[in-house]
């Protein structure tokens, strides 16, 4: 796990300039840095740099740059390649100095060109620099759990595995790209391939960006919609041969992510995935696995209890720690510092309190990221279910409130809030993402709208691509494309970065991913029970009776925080003077629409009211611009 910088240009970007621009990452890799330049035809230079946290192999010899043995290949990554010591067998022919993971990427490329990267299970983002061909990879894995953005100028690329090396990159102007804005204020983070700079994008999940004689290529090597078609036509034979198989995967998974060189240990909620990734590691393991978590003085979102009893079952070595709300309020300043663009999940709080506890014991930690995504576990999927349900009777409901009298006398606003929601999703292509109209008018009227400027829409339009008739298995995929690496992922590997400690996700396993698109919907979604056969793996392991309870998800009191001791910074942000001089924000728009909102504060679920969450969301922002610019 590490960090990794570098560019292509024919611009002169000094040694030391590279180096400060690797610096940015140092908690990314506190153990090693690399930097080094090349002289490429065509009067380009190559520049490659790496923060290293030494995970496999502590010795030199896994320093990077990493060069092949003939000289030809240099690479930096960021990531673990998991079957790496699989794939070493099958490269015996290449003469390896080292016991590292990166040696094989470089000895892969040289037997498979590009195709390596289809070979690879692991998180990794790579950049790969071919003297013979005269090329520049960069390679990102299948889900996205490894960031990599690049910055596109007319005589080259600077990529980087966070933002804070292209911000210090010689001539970066910072330049902010408004059409994302309304997106991210209504999903509150910014999903490849955007990002919030002009020119500076996202390499997206499972895609190769390739740079040859000035021109950038990128494709896909692993697309969802596809794999997804691809591994339903050869669906499972039965539930008994379904859970046989994944409960296979899952130990093989775990036990892969339990090879180190490192103390590791595991993230533990109590909930069914990180449970039965801890299940399964301690059952291969000879000693007491360390299990972490966080315990809140609020009854409503303390899980602590139900973690420690699982701990106690397992016999794991526990450690928690309970926080108040004074200790979460005060990471919020450092959300800009480490999420480097406006990201509004507030879970990131509670991730980052769980990472620095575990960090201060272990190097490397199990988490239970994807079960909900891959095996239908959160409640969203029951509302689409059932809005499917009522769709037919929505349109209906639609062309009744359309009808000149019916609109005129405004009747449309006393029928009940779930049933506007239901009656207003008419747009084929973001059918399973329904929720408040009025969410969707204000995201987009806070945004100052310049001439001729188009804004993303706020929904991903691209449902049709499923061809999927189902709506939760449509919604379950379309989460796995944006939901999951943009938020979930990106949440994981800033917040545990930031304590220089790499997060394994086991559920996550290509293996994993591949064979549950084998697994019919049925099985996952049995009779209202949502994430079926992984709770059934799960009882394998834990009683049903320490497990099975409601799905309790961490919030922060936005309402209260933003109506309390952020209450002035809000306004302050939110003042016309301020929004007018800095020209991103329609300044009337916003500071009316902020200042109402301090005044009522959340008016409750029935009236679709609630905006605390977009004025988180505006708040991230002025807070992450404010201090983006002393950088």
């Amino acid at each position: 796990m590490c960090g990794i910088c570098g560019y292509v240009s024919k611009k002169n970007i000094s040694p030391e300039q590279l180096k400060a621009m690797n610096d940015t990452m140092y908690h990314r890799g506190p153990d090693d840095s690399g930097e080094e330049i090349y002289e490429m035809s065509g009067g380009y230079r190559v520049g490659f740099a790496q923060r290293r946290l030494s995970i496999l192999d502590l010795s030199a010899l896994g320093h990077q740059p990493m060069h092949s043995s003939d000289g030809r290949i240099s690479v930096v990554y960021n990531g673990e390649i998991y079957n790496f010591q699989e794939l070493k067998k099958e490269l015996r022919d290449y003469p390896f100095r080292s016991n590292c993971d990166t040696e094989v990427i470089v000895a892969a490329y040289l037997k498979w060109g590009t195709d390596c990267v289809t070979r690879f299970n692991g998180m990794f983002a790579i950049a790969l620099y071919d003297r013979d061909s005269g090329e520049v990879y960069l390679f990102r894995d299948r889900i996205g759990k490894k960031p990599l953005y690049y910055w596109q100028q007319e005589d080259g690329i600077v990529f980087a595995s966070e933002l804070k090396p292209i911000m210090v990159c010689p001539g970066f102007s910072k330049e902010i790209r408004k059409e994302v804005l309304a997106r991210y204020l209504f999903q509150q983070y910014i999903n490849a391939p955007d990002s919030i700079f002009q020119n500076v994008r996202k390499v997206e999940p499972g895609s190769i960006l390739r740079f040859r004689a000035g021109e950038i290529t990128t494709w896909k090597y692993w697309k969802i919609a596809d794999v997804y078609k691809r591994q339903m036509m050869h669906p499972v034979g039965s539930y008994e041969e379904a859970k046989r198989g994944l409960k296979e995967l899952l130990e093989r998974s775990v036990a892969m992510r339990m090879i180190a060189d490192v103390p590791l240990g595991s993230f533990l909620s109590g909930g069914y995935d990180s449970s039965l990734v801890t299940a399964i590691a301690q059952a291969h393991s000879d000693t007491p696995v360390r299990t972490f978590s966080i315990g809140f003085h609020e009854t409503k979102y303390n899980e602590a209890g139900y973690a420690k009893a699982v701990a106690e079952y397992l016999g794991t070595n526990h450690t928690e720690l309970y926080i108040d709300e004074k200790e979460m309020f005060k990471l919020v300043d450092s959300i800009p510092q480490y999420y480097d663009e406006p990201f509004a999940d507030s879970s990131q709080i509670a991730t980052m309190l769980v990472s620095e506890l575990a960090g201060r014991h272990v190097k490397v930690a199990l988490s239970g990221d994807g079960g909900d995504e891959f095996f239908c576990g959160y409640n969203i999927y029951e509302n689409v279910r059932q809005a499917q349900k009522l769709d037919i009777l929505g349109g209906m409901v639609h062309g009744i409130c359309n009808l000149p009298g019916f609109k005129q006398a405004g009747l449309e606003k006393r029928l009940p809030f779930r049933v506007r929601v239901i009656a207003g999703n008419r747009e084929k292509e973001s059918k399973t993402q329904f929720g408040a109209g009025n969410y969707i008018v204000k995201a987009n009227a806070m945004v100052k709208a310049m001439p001729g400027q188009a804004f993303l829409p706020v929904h991903y339009l691209v449902e049709s691509g499923y061809g999927i008739a189902n709506w939760q298995i449509r919604r379950m995929l379309l989460d796995m494309d944006t939901y999951l690496p943009g938020d979930i992922l990106c949440k994981v590997d800033r917040a545990s970065m930031k304590y220089s400690l790499e997060a394994r996700c086991p559920i996550l396993d290509k293996d994993v991913m591949e064979f549950s698109y084998r697994i019919p919907h049925s099985y996952k979604y049995h009779n209202g029970d949502k994430k079926h056969i992984l709770k059934d793996i799960a009882y394998d392991y834990i009683p049903k009776e320490l497990l099975e309870r409601p799905k309790v998800g961490f919030g922060v009191p936005l309402d209260q925080w933003l109506r309390g001791p952020l209450k002035e910074a809000l306004k302050d942000y939110s003042s016309y003077d301020y929004l007018a001089k800095q020209d991103i924000f329609d300044a009337a728009y916003t500071s009316d629409m902020i200042q109402s909102y301090l005044k009522t504060g959340d008016a409750g679920p029935a009236t679709g009211a609630n905006y605390s969450k977009l004025a988180w969301s505006f708040f991230v922002f002025q807070q992450w611009y404010s201090k983006m610019k002393t950088l």
